[in-house]
């Protein structure tokens, strides 16, 4: 049984955001979503995901507790690397919490968290790579996020950080042929000239990104030789359509204002409960049905290997031990 006081409570700053939004884009280029999800949602979450590791990274170090870094075993995921702990690889569940009067309960009362569930899903669970000695460690991260337009504007008034992308359809990010898209024709019906960032891969799979200028009304030509585009990034939001074509798809894309969202986590705690074994969690956990509530779901959309916060074990005293 583990107590608030064993939670490994962690600063936020924006540079956590700016790393993980890195890492979001270019996973767009070999993830998918689940049928009718939007990926913005699951873009933030990433952002969250990649901001506690690097936190917790900046952590061990900051405290010279000895640590490895190894690349991660499921492909789906060839571009992370994972903490390895005294040979102990350790894969962080990260839980966005973004509902205001949540976080004001968090802050308040940290050890509201303890009756919530540690969740893993339980299809990545029995995946392979898994090894006994692996540890899930699990923490709750307090940020909002401005997903509705309404929040957005808000948000662009303020004159707060934003980071405006639009994800492209699966026929750009995953052509079914891997040949050159040819000649791209982007087009903008804003008043302004509008700065519009194409990301996608080059031949050889590695990211490619080409930053276009648009007048207004111009058509701007990008001989650049891109085999996919994953997204484009715009820094302002632009007031009217905007337009794509490859040759390689023979439909031009139109993105109107509302097709662009704001993946900007607004980051400000970082709550790390604790951790158990890969194999507590097989033996000890309970199987949670999709379409549960949970502390931070209000819906679950998978099978999730469910054990309460106040079963895990201290994440304090481990980085102790190992020291």
């Amino acid at each position: 049984m583990i107590h608030a006081s064993d939670f490994l409570h962690l600063p936020y700053t924006p540079d956590l955001t700016e790393a993980g939004i890195a890492y979001a884009l270019r996973s767009l280029a070999y993830s998918y979503e689940r049928e009718g999800r939007s990926p913005y949602g699951r873009l933030r979450r990433l952002v969250a995901n990649v901001s506690v590791e690097l936190a917790f990274r900046r952590h061990l170090s900051q405290e010279n507790t000895p640590f490895d870094i190894k690349a991660s075993t499921p492909f789906t995921d060839h571009e992370r690397f994972d903490v390895v702990l005294n040979g102990h690889r350790c894969d962080i569940k990260t839980f966005l919490i973004s509902h205001r009067e949540q976080i004001k309960g968090i802050r308040q009362n940290p050890a509201i968290l303890m009756d919530a569930p540690a969740l893993v899903p339980s299809d990545s669970h029995a995946g392979d790579g898994h090894s006994y000695d692996d540890i899930y460690l699990f923490a709750f991260m307090t940020g909002l996020v401005a997903a509705s337009q309404a929040d957005l504007q808000k948000a662009l008034a303020k004159r707060q950080p934003h980071y405006l992308v639009h994800v492209m359809p699966m026929q750009w990010r995953k052509p079914l042929h891997w040949k050159p898209l040819g000649t791209l024709v982007l087009k903008s019906e804003s008043a302004e000239e509008l700065i519009v960032e194409v990301n996608g891969q080059d031949e050889a799979r590695e990211m490619k990104r080409k930053v276009v200028s648009l007048a207004p009304g111009v058509k701007a030509k990008v001989n650049e030789s891109f085999y996919s585009i994953t997204s484009l990034h715009v820094q302002r939001m632009p007031e009217a359509r905007v337009g794509i074509h490859g040759e390689g798809i023979s439909q031009t894309h139109v993105i109107t204002p509302h097709d662009w969202a704001n993946i900007w986590v607004y980051g400000m705690d970082i709550f790390m409960t604790g951790y158990a074994s890969y194999e507590e969690m097989s033996q000890r956990a309970t199987l949670l049905q999709p379409g549960s509530k949970t502390f931070q779901y209000e819906r679950t959309h998978v099978k999730n290997l469910a054990l309460p916060v106040s079963k895990l074990k201290s994440i304090k005293k481990l980085l102790t031990s190992i020291k």
